[in-house]
């Protein structure tokens, strides 16, 4: 065995010399970063944010949870370099998680669903059967549903969480907060101002207006799916988003939008009306 000489180590060309950092073993509740895990489609579209971190150094952690629901879980992840105060290597995302085999929207699924195909034929038999592997399959499908519309929506520059990666039924989202930094609190939770209150209905008309535009529908959208972030709005839950054209149900899912929106509005002290609202939204549907 041969050692090099002080000499022969100085000879070297600097582009092969670099500095590395050992880490210990990681935590409970950590794991490392799963951004070069998936493939490129599974990440965020171009040009991406600046504080989404790319660092193969990365690591995430566990934060807690930010909500429970009958589909899936929403918690808090930090994905950050170890001892780094670098500027985008650092920062707080949404992981929300599908449940495999208890998919709340399972048994009605077909609603929101018609018109979509599924790639494999096995899947979609096991779907329509709906075995524990067609639950599986399904979870996964509404999944890379939500991955797929955030992508389209964020394209649009619709008010909508930044999509960071998909990896199964696990989709790393932009954590939206109000103007002290905390979560942004759903608009259902909040008393706005009249003249904020008009704001936020222009704003989410005028989304509507591009999704109708662009053939789609929320499908499931209130209050409750819906962030107040300071005086912007931002629009949350799309794994069941329709095709306006393509489901023979978009009309009514789109009225059903309206309603539960202009309900809402209305009962802040805001004279808005769900029917009008539908009347004018088809006028702008291809």
């Amino acid at each position: 065995m041969t050692h090099d000489t002080p000499s022969e180590i100085s000879d070297l060309d600097p582009s092969f010399v670099f500095d590395f950092e050992t880490y210990d073993d990681l935590a409970d509740g950590q794991r490392w970063s799963t951004w070069l895990d998936v493939e490129p489609l599974c990440r965020g579209p171009q040009p991406r944010p600046d504080w989404v971190v790319t660092s193969q150094a990365a690591v995430d952690t566990e934060l807690g949870i930010l909500k429970t629901g009958k589909e899936a879980d929403a918690f808090l992840v930090e994905r950050a370099v170890p001892g780094s105060s670098a500027p985008g290597e650092s920062v707080i995302m949404v992981a929300k998680r599908y449940r495999s085999n208890e998919h709340r929207t399972f048994h009605r699924a077909a609603s929101y669903t018609e018109g979509r195909s599924v790639k494999r034929s096995r899947d979609e038999r096991a779907l329509k059967r709906k075995s524990t592997w067609g639950k599986i399959v399904a979870s996964s499908e509404w999944a890379i549903s939500e991955w797929d519309a955030l992508k389209r929506c964020w394209a649009l520059g619709l008010p909508v969480p930044y999509p960071v990666q998909i990896d199964g039924v696990e989709l790393l989202m932009e954590w939206i907060t109000d103007d002290e930094g905390e979560s942004a609190p759903r608009l259902a939770q909040t008393r706005p101002d009249p003249a904020l209150l008009a704001s936020y209905f222009d704003q989410l008309r005028d989304a509507l207006v591009t999704l109708v535009g662009n053939g789609m529908v929320h499908g499931d959208l209130s209050a409750y799916n819906i962030l107040a972030a300071g005086d912007r709005l931002v629009i949350i839950d799309l794994p069941q988003v329709v095709d306006l054209a393509g489901n023979l149900a978009g009309h009514e899912f789109l009225l059903r939008d309206c309603t539960n929106v202009c309900t809402w509005f209305r009962s802040r002290g805001l004279e808005v009306d769900g029917d009008e609202l539908f009347a004018e939204l088809l006028a702008y549907a291809f």
